[in-house]
C-alpha cells in the first residue's frame, strides 16, 4: 500500500478526532474539524450504522494514521508486540512511541510527526552523536537525541520549539530546548501516553 499523499485533514475528519497531522494549524480555528465535524465526501453527513468490525477498524486506522505508518509496518509492529511480555495493545503503543520521528515530535523539535519523518530523512537529527536518517529507528532508554549543529538555526525548528509548550511535557523525556537536545529516559508507561484510541479493540481486530 502506497503512502497517502492527499489532504491530511480529510483523515482527521474521517476519524472524527484531531490527529495533529498539520502541526500548528490543528491548534487554530482554521482546522477543518472545527467547522466540518463529519466524514468527507458527498455522503459524509448521512447517518451510517457501524458494525462491530467497523468500530475495531476505525480504532486501528486512528492509531495507524496518528503515527503515520503504513499498513504492513503497522501489522509488523503488532506481531512484534505479541511476542513481547505484557499486554499486546500496550506493547504496540510503546513500540510506536519509540520511533525516532515520534520522539523528535514529542520533544518539540518538529510540529508534527509527518514533518518529523521528513526532517529525519533529510538528516537533521543525531542519536548518541551519530546521524540517523531512518524515521522508524527505535530509540532506546538513555539515548540522546539532538539537532545537528548545522540545523539548529532552522526557522521551522525554532518555531516548533516555541509552540511545543502548548503540547505539554512527557515524563519519559528530558529536553533542553536551548541546546536543542533531549534524552529518552525510559520507555513510556502506557497510561502516560495521551491517546484517543482503545487499543483493546485493535487487538480484537487482529486476533480474528
Amino acid at each position: 500500500m502506497a503512502r497517502y499523499t492527499g489532504p491530511v485533514c480529510r483523515q482527521c475528519r474521517r476519524e472524527g478526532i484531531k490527529l495533529f497531522l498539520k502541526g500548528t494549524k490543528c491548534l487554530t480555528d482554521k482546522c477543518p474539524l472545527e467547522h466540518r465535524n463529519y466524514p468527507p465526501g458527498q455522503h459524509g453527513q448521512r447517518r451510517v450504522k457501524v458494525t462491530e468490525y467497523g468500530v475495531r477498524l476505525r480504532e486501528k486506522q486512528k492509531l495507524r494514521r496518528l503515527y503515520g505508518v503504513l499498513e504492513r509496518q503497522f501489522r509488523n509492529y503488532f506481531y512484534r508486540a505479541t511476542r513481547m511480555s505484557g499486554l499486546t495493545g500496550e506493547n504496540l503503543v510503546k513500540l510506536l512511541e519509540r520511533r525516532l520521528d515520534n520522539v523528535v515530535y514529542r520533544m518539540g523539535f518538529v510540529s508534527s510527526r509527518k514533518e518529523g519523518r521528513q526532517m529525519v530523512r533529510h538528516g537533521h537529527f543525531m542519536v548518541n552523536g551519530r546521524k540517523v536518517s531512518i524515521p522508524s529507528y527505535l530509540v532506546k532508554p538513555g539515548d540522546v537525541v539532538e539537532v545537528k549543529d548545522k540545523s539548529k538555526k532552522l526557522v521551522r525548528i525554532q518555531e516548533s520549539l516555541e509552540l511545543a509548550e502548548h503540547r505539554g511535557t512527557y515524563p519519559w523525556l528530558e529536553v533542553d530546548a536551548e541546546a536543542k537536545r533531549g534524552v529518552f529516559k525510559a520507555v513510556p508507561q502506557f497510561e502516560d501516553v495521551p491517546l484517543p484510541v482503545d487499543v483493546s479493540l485493535i487487538v480484537e481486530l487482529y486476533s480474528k
